[in-house]
C-alpha cells in the first residue's frame, strides 16, 4: 500500500471542497480545466481506489516534521500523559500555553476535518455511482467501509482531543451547512461508533499483499470495541463494556508477536498484531520533509517524525522526548519490554527509533506508526470484563497473556510474572491494567486518551505531580485541560460552536 499511497496527492484534490480567490483579472476568467474535474472523473472504479487511498494519506499531516519540528503536531500524541516528558517548556507537556490561537491545535483540528471532508465526498461518490462503474465482487463496499473507518477515527480522536466540536457527516454543498453546531456529551464518540458498527459490515477479512496495510474487518472490530469502552468510562454505561466485548471477540486471525520489538520496526510492519497503522513512506519526486505533500506537489513525502525520540538534528538544539521518572518506575528491571522502550540509564526513547529507516535527508521516516495493536485489545478488554462484573479471572488472564509474551523473549524468562488469578479486590485488578498500559503502551501516543478518560471517570485523580513531568513549569487544570481549546479559526466563522471551558 506504501508504494500506492505516494501517487494519490492530485486525486485527493478531487475529494475536498476547495475555494480559490484571484483577482478581478480577465485572464483568470472562464479558464477551460487543464486536467479532470470532478465531473469528468470517477467513470471507473480505480478512479474511486485513488480518492480512498486521498483519504489515507491526509494522515499524513498528523505525523509528518510539517516543515519544522515547531510546527509538528506529534506532541499532541506523545506528550499529553504520565509515559513521556521533556526539558521544553512544550505546551502539551506543560498545558498552560495551549491557546485557541495556537498553530498546532488549529493544524491538528483541521487535519481531522479535512480528512472527514475526503471521506463525506466518496461516500457520497459510492452512494451515486452508476451501475457498471464497479466490475470487482465487493470492491464497493470496500470503499464505503474504509470511508466509514477512516471517519469514525477521525470523530474518534475529535472527541478525545476537543470534545464538543461540530458533527460533520455530509459534503457541504449549499451555505446552511457553513455553521453547524457545536456537540455535548459523547455526540462524537455515538457518531464514530455508528462509522465503525456499519464499517464491520463491509471491509473485508483481508487485501493482497499489493494492498496491505488497508484496513479489513479486525480493524473496525478493534476500534468499535475501543470507541465502546471509551463511551463507557465516560457514561457509565455497562452494556457498552458488552457491546466491547463482543466486538473483541469478533476479531480473527491477530495474536501477539513473539517479539515485542518487532512491532516498532520498518521491516516488519502490518503483522498479525497490528490492527491499524498509518503507511508512512518513501518520497516521490525531489525529497524535501520542509515542504508541504499534499495535492499535486511533487516534493515531500509520506513520512512520519521520530526526530522527537532519536534526537535528531532537525530539532536545532531543542530537548528531545524522553521516559518519564514514573515510566521507568513502572518496569520491573528485569522487564524484557524495558530496554525496547527506553534506556533505564538516561531515558532516552528507544522504542520506533532503534529499528528506523529514514528518507534521504534523515529527518522522515517510514516506520509505521501502529495506531491500534492487539495487545491494546488485550488490555481493553480485560478492563471491560472487570468493568461490566464479568470473570476477574478472565480479566486478570487476558493481562497475563501481555505479560507472557513479554516474559517469553528471554529463554528462561522470570519477569513479568503473571498476576495470581485469585485475585478478586476490582481496584487491584483495575490497577495492574493501567499500569501494564502504562509499560506495554509507553510511547505510542495512547497515555493521555486513557489518563483522561480514567480521569472522567473517577478512577484517577489528575493533577501536575501525577504526570511526572520534567519540568518545573507544569500547570495543569481540571477541568479545563481535559479538552483542548476549539481554534479561534473555527469560533471566528461559526457562531454556533462554543468554546470549551476554561479559555
Amino acid at each position: 500500500m506504501k508504494s500506492i499511497l505516494i501517487k494519490v496527492f492530485i486525486i485527493a484534490l478531487l475529494t475536498t471542497s476547495i475555494t480559490l480567490y484571484y483577482s478581478c483579472n480577465k485572464s483568470n476568467l472562464d479558464l477551460l480545466p487543464h486536467g479532470p474535474t470532478e465531473q469528468s472523473y470517477f467513470t471507473q472504479e480505480s478512479d474511486f481506489t485513488k480518492a480512498v487511498l486521498g483519504i489515507y494519506a491526509k494522515m499524513d499531516d498528523l505525523f509528518w516534521y510539517n516543515g519544522g519540528q515547531d510546527a509538528s503536531t506529534m506532541p499532541i500524541f506523545l506528550l499529553p500523559g504520565d509515559d513521556i516528558t521533556t526539558n521544553e517548556a512544550e505546551e502539551f507537556e506543560i498545558f498552560g500555553p495551549i491557546q485557541p490561537s495556537g498553530g498546532r491545535v488549529t493544524y491538528f483540528y483541521a487535519t481531522w476535518y479535512q480528512l472527514i471532508a475526503r471521506a463525506n465526498v466518496l461516500l457520497g461518490k459510492v452512494a451515486a455511482v452508476p451501475d457498471g462503474v464497479y466490475t470487482t465482487p465487493g470492491l464497493k463496499d470496500y470503499h464505503k467501509g474504509e470511508a466509514l473507518f477512516l471517519r469514525g477515527f477521525a470523530f474518534y480522536n475529535l472527541w478525545n482531543y476537543f470534545g464538543t466540536s461540530p458533527l460533520d457527516t455530509a459534503r457541504i454543498t449549499s451555505e446552511d451547512q457553513f455553521t453547524p453546531p457545536g456537540t455535548t456529551g459523547t455526540q462524537l464518540l455515538d457518531q464514530a461508533i455508528s462509522d465503525l458498527t456499519e464499517a464491520v459490515s463491509l471491509l473485508p477479512q483481508s487485501w493482497d499483499d499489493a494492498n496491505r496495510g488497508r484496513v479489513i474487518k479486525n480493524s473496525a472490530y478493534g476500534m468499535l470495541g475501543k470507541s465502546l469502552v471509551f463511551r463507557a468510562s465516560a457514561t457509565n454505561n455497562a452494556a457498552d463494556y458488552t457491546a466491547a466485548i463482543t466486538a473483541f471477540n469478533n476479531i480473527s486471525g491477530a495474536s501477539l508477536l513473539t517479539n515485542f520489538g518487532d512491532n516498532f520496526a520498518f521491516d516488519t510492519e502490518n503483522n498479525e498484531e497490528s490492527l491499524f497503522e498509518f503507511q508512512a513512506s518513501q518520497a516521490f519526486g525531489f525529497d524535501n520533509v520542509w515542504l508541504s505533500n499534499d495535492f499535486d506537489n511533487a516534493v515531500g513525502n509520506i513520512s512520519v517524525f521520530w526526530g522527537y525520540y532519536d534526537n535528531n538534528y532537525a530539532l536545532f538544539g531543542k530537548s528531545p522526548f524522553f521516559g518519564t521518572l514514573k515510566l521507568l518506575n513502572a518496569f520491573n528491571p528485569d522487564d524484557p519490554r524495558l530496554p525496547l522502550t527506553i534506556n533505564p540509564s538516561d531515558r532516552t526513547v528507544v522504542k520506533y527509533v532503534s529499528r528506523n529507516k529514514l528518507d534521504q535527508p534523515g529527518v522522515g521516516s517510514a516506520n509505521n506508526p501502529r495506531l491500534l495493536r492487539y495487545a491494546d485489545v488485550l488490555l481493553l478488554k480485560a478492563e471491560a470484563i472487570l468493568q461490566s462484573g464479568g470473570s476477574t479471572t478472565e480479566a486478570i488472564d487476558l493481562i497475563n497473556q501481555v505479560r507472557t509474551r513479554a516474559r517469553n523473549m528471554v529463554p528462561g524468562g522470570a519477569e513479568p510474572a503473571n498476576y495470581s488469578t485469585s485475585e478478586t479486590n476490582k481496584e487491584t485488578i483495575m490497577n495492574w491494567i493501567m499500569n501494564e498500559r502504562l509499560i506495554e503502551l509507553a510511547g505510542e501516543g495512547q497515555r493521555w486518551c486513557d489518563i483522561r478518560r480514567w480521569q472522567m471517570q473517577g478512577i484517577i485523580n489528575l493533577d501536575n505531580a501525577f504526570f511526572s513531568s520534567n519540568t518545573s513549569t507544569m500547570s495543569f487544570q481540571l477541568p479545563k485541560h481535559l479538552l483542548f481549546p476549539i481554534p479561534n479559526s473555527e469560533i471566528d466563522v461559526n457562531p454556533n460552536v462554543q468554546q470549551n471551558a476554561g479559555y
